[in-house]
């Protein structure tokens, strides 16, 4: 069958049909190719920023933490930054948070798990895919059976609310056999690049739509660890659902026009405007941070000697942050020397002290202010 055909679609029906990778090479024309490489521009200079960051694992609790809470919205899955921060700074509150929370949370948690065992097995197939849903989802579930009903609705302002949009692909090894040739497609030599592989691979698994929920948060989560296979960041701190909950509508039109239409074009367009986009916020809010914490540390070593850049560190890797930790931090064993010194970077304005019944959170107002912009 021609790659470029269109393929008669029903979405009342199973998408068995969807085809498998790769589309036609023709689908790349010059306007993407000139969008890819502003794209891939925008990329490898975010990940060159990011080298310069002291400990780049600071990222998980601040740009990484607003990716999750971000890709949590775009499922109407909401939480204050209030109730965020607090339980990311405290495992009690954490394990005590409200259900919205640990959504948010537990995308972040399957995101660093995922990153992890990347660098460790060095290998990207379903095996990923299906770890981070189950992280997601807080389930030992795994791939949808055959039976299970799995249709999408949305309140699409073309479709009637609660209206079926879309049925994914269903049947015996239907969906295994889908995943395998996705994976395959993102793993071998196949003429596109990288880039482009996450892109339409990313269409290709929200088709597919393997679980019976999380499917959106997992294909975000995969798509940001795919970059890191391919050696096109080093960490996976690209804020991508940033620019796809604020333009929330041109992604789902785009991606039902694939399937529909085989528009591909405007897909590939969309997503490569995300990854410039989101590229230049990330370098921006990589850039605040750093001169923030060096105007931080320079202004509260000039007061205190006991200011360290170790410490200066840890008050940039969360915007709230417990006395207890600083205590861990300063290999200061006394209460009330901590509890001191605590006060000093209230004074000064370092830090806000934040009161939660019996529990004080000091707050890094600055930090907040870069994310939250």
């Amino acid at each position: 069958m021609n790659k470029s055909q269109i393929i008669t679609f029903d979405r009342n029906l199973p998408f068995n049909a969807l085809p498998d990778l790769p589309p036609s090479e023709d689908i790349i024309d010059k306007e993407i190719l000139i969008q890819w490489g502003l794209a891939s521009r925008a990329l490898a200079e975010l990940n060159k920023n990011i080298m310069r960051i002291p400990n780049p694992l600071m990222l998980v609790n601040t740009i990484s933490l607003q990716e999750a809470q971000s890709s949590t919205a775009i499922e109407n899955i909401f939480t204050t930054e209030d109730e965020l921060y607090k339980a990311v700074s405290d495992s009690v509150k954490e394990e005590a948070a409200n259900p919205a929370t640990k959504e948010v949370l537990r995308y972040r948690e399957a995101l660093w798990g995922g990153y992890k065992e990347l660098v460790e097995k060095k290998t990207f197939d379903k095996t990923i895919a299906i770890k981070i849903f189950q992280q997601i989802k807080n389930t030992k579930q795994a791939i949808r059976p055959p039976q299970s009903q799995v249709v999408i609705k949305r309140g699409q302002s073309e479709f009637k609310p609660g209206e079926i949009i879309y049925t994914p692909p269903r049947g015996t090894d239907i969906v295994e056999k889908k995943l395998d040739n996705l994976f395959t497609f993102l793993n071998e030599s196949n003429g596109f690049d990288p880039l482009l592989k996450m892109i339409i691979g990313h269409y290709q698994f929200e088709a597919i739509h393997p679980f019976v929920d999380g499917n959106g948060r997992t294909g975000r989560v995969l798509n940001l660890l795919y970059l890191v296979d391919q050696k096109l960041l080093s960490q996976p701190v690209l804020y991508l659902s940033k620019y796809i909950i604020n333009h929330k509508d041109d992604y789902y039109h785009n991606l039902s026009g694939v399937t529909q239409r085989s528009a591909w074009k405007p897909w590939i367009l969309f997503m490569l405007r995300a990854v410039q986009g989101t590229s230049q916020l990330s370098n921006q809010k990589i850039d605040e941070i750093l001169a923030q914490m060096d105007s931080t540390y320079k202004y509260a070593n000039s007061k205190f000697k006991w200011y360290s850049i170790e410490l200066n560190q840890v008050l940039f890797s969360q915007p709230y942050i417990k006395q207890k930790l600083v205590g861990e931090i300063t290999r200061i064993r006394s209460r009330t020397t901590i509890t001191k010194y605590m006060l000093q970077l209230t004074e000064l304005g370092i830090l806000s002290a934040k009161e939660d019944g019996r529990e004080i959170f000091y707050v890094n107002n600055d930090l907040i202010r870069i994310l939250e912009s």
